[in-house]
């Protein structure tokens, strides 16, 4: 695990560790998950109600009408108000769900973590492109593993 990053503070540390770990596991693009989790901006053991009655949990503010279908895995709300990466991971599940399965472009398709109502997903989705170029930035400057081999010798060497 990393153990400090860079220009982070440190009340952030934990959502991006999380976020990262969270992103790799479930193969989702890690600026979208950072900018997901920098919007939501809950913290554990925080409940916000809802106008249609469901409440959002936790760091990621999850949204307890997905809960009852999981369930039926043992998942509870208690699980997902808790500190730690556990709510990383269920957004990653999620959002990957919308990315895979939902209609319209990337950026509609993750804002639908937050609504499928146009009018509430075109705020998020404008909101979350502008929070993810600026992690992009971030990523680019501290993980620039995509660059890795471009240009290197990989042929084996003393053989």
């Amino acid at each position: 695990m990393i153990e400090t990053l860079p220009d982070i503070p440190p009340a952030q540390q934990e959502m991006v560790t999380c976020a990262l770990g969270a992103a790799l596991t479930y193969d989702v693009p890690a600026n979208i998950l950072l900018a997901v989790a920098e919007k939501e901006a809950g913290k554990p053991g925080q409940w916000v109600r809802n106008d249609n009655g469901t409440f959002d949990v936790g760091s990621l503010q999850f949204n307890t009408a997905y809960l009852r279908d999981l369930s039926r895995y043992g998942i509870t709300a208690a699980d997902v108000a808790a500190p730690g990466c556990y709510s990383y991971l269920l957004a990653a599940w999620r959002i990957r769900g919308h990315l895979r399965k939902d209609a319209g472009d990337v950026w509609t398709r993750a804002a639908n973590y937050h609504s499928r109502t146009p009018t509430f997903n075109a705020r998020y989705r404008a909101d979350l492109i502008r929070r993810a170029v600026r992690w992009t930035t971030w990523l680019d400057r501290h993980f620039p593993t995509h660059d890795a081999v471009v240009g290197a010798d990989l042929t084996e060497r003393g053989t």
